[in-house]
């Protein structure tokens, strides 16, 4: 499995950075490939790829803020799903679960 992502809020601080660190934990602790990109106040951090959006089988916007440069996302909006940011940090293995177990 590869999750990409997006992670950001108004200052791009703390609560940017839980979520990022939040989703890259959960994937890796079921082995999978993960890449979060992380926007704020400093700008783009990480900045996904053609080739991440590409090959990623999830793509995670858990943001606060409108996210910069969603456009490079069009054409697969069946792969993304929002998630806040306080789900992103509390709740993401459960959500994780739910969706891999939907694909199935």
């Amino acid at each position: 499995m590869k999750v990409i992502g997006i992670s950001a809020c108004p200052t791009g601080i703390a609560h940017t950075y839980m979520a990022a660190d939040s989703v890259e934990n959960a994937v890796k602790k079921r082995n999978g490939i993960v890449k979060m990109e992380t926007q704020g106040s400093i700008g783009i951090e990480n900045k996904l790829t053609k080739a991440d959006i590409e090959s990623a089988d999830l793509i995670i916007f858990t943001a606060a803020v409108t996210i910069r440069e969603e456009e490079r996302f069009e054409g697969f909006e069946d792969k993304i799903i929002e998630v806040s940011l306080q789900d992103a940090i509390g709740k993401i293995d459960r959500i994780l679960d739910e969706y891999f177990e939907g694909r199935n």
